[in-house]
């Protein structure tokens, strides 16, 4: 029985695992479809495209998935029918929340997300209800291992980053929206691929919760995240 019962539960979070990677995958390739139908599809002439493209790599995503994502743009394989819609509003203790999704059926979309507010003690918002108190940022992360954290500072101030931020994990770079690409270049000739390279949104200033409020705030987070339509989810929680 016990050899029984393990085998199961390596099956389980083996399962656990081929679907979180699954929806890893295509939100991936939604972004790089979106990408590419909004620019060029050279991603050498597309900014937002190399940024996607990087992401996938990062994450081991198969370069066929990634033409196949491309290829949609071109293929009438459905990415017309794609659209970016971002939602807005305020969760438990006045957390603001921003959720940006790619949806192919926008009253889906919208009734999921109003569902998981409405369920959690949230309110979603108008369009640029909470926007105002973010920032929008090109964000660039290495592992800590890849360079000293004043290293890192030197390269990204002289590639023209706004800031670093280095702990004992990572160092993240940030920069305007516009110059990532140009700053991410620079940094990948000093220390090699960045783990990752994309647009961001960083909170101005932070809503501070306590335990009994932030225990439904994840538990709404982390029903947003896992809706199939949801891209990124970002808050200002403390």
């Amino acid at each position: 029985m016990a050899g029984h019962s393990k085998f199961a539960n390596i099956k389980h979070r083996k399962g656990a695992q081929d679907k979180k990677r699954g929806k890893i995958f295509s939100r991936l390739a939604k972004e790089i479809t979106v990408a590419a139908k909004q620019g060029s599809p050279d991603p050498a002439d597309n900014a937002r495209l190399r940024a996607a493209i990087q992401a996938a790599n990062a994450e081991n995503m198969p370069k066929d998935n990634i033409q196949r994502a491309i290829d949609k743009v071109h293929g009438g394989d459905g990415a017309d029918e794609l659209e970016e819609i971002r939602y807005e509003g305020y969760g438990p203790g006045g957390v603001a929340i921003i959720v940006d999704t790619v949806t192919d059926n926008r009253n889906r979309t919208a009734s999921d997300v109003r569902s998981a507010f409405t369920k959690y003690g949230g309110n979603l918002g108008s369009t640029n209800a909470v926007a105002f108190m973010f920032d929008q940022v090109g964000s660039i992360l290495y592992p800590a291992s890849s360079a000293s954290a004043e290293a890192m500072f030197e390269a990204a101030l002289e590639a023209g980053a706004d800031n670093v931020e280095s702990d004992e994990d990572q160092h993240e770079v940030t920069c305007a929206p516009d110059e990532l690409m140009q700053v991410r270049d620079v940094l990948e000739s000093k220390f090699g691929e960045p783990q990752a390279a994309r647009f961001d949104w960083k909170p101005q200033t932070l809503t501070e919760v306590d335990e009994n409020t932030a225990e439904t705030l994840f538990k709404l987070l982390e029903t947003l995240d896992d809706l199939d339509d949801v891209q990124r989810v970002v808050s200002n929680f403390d």
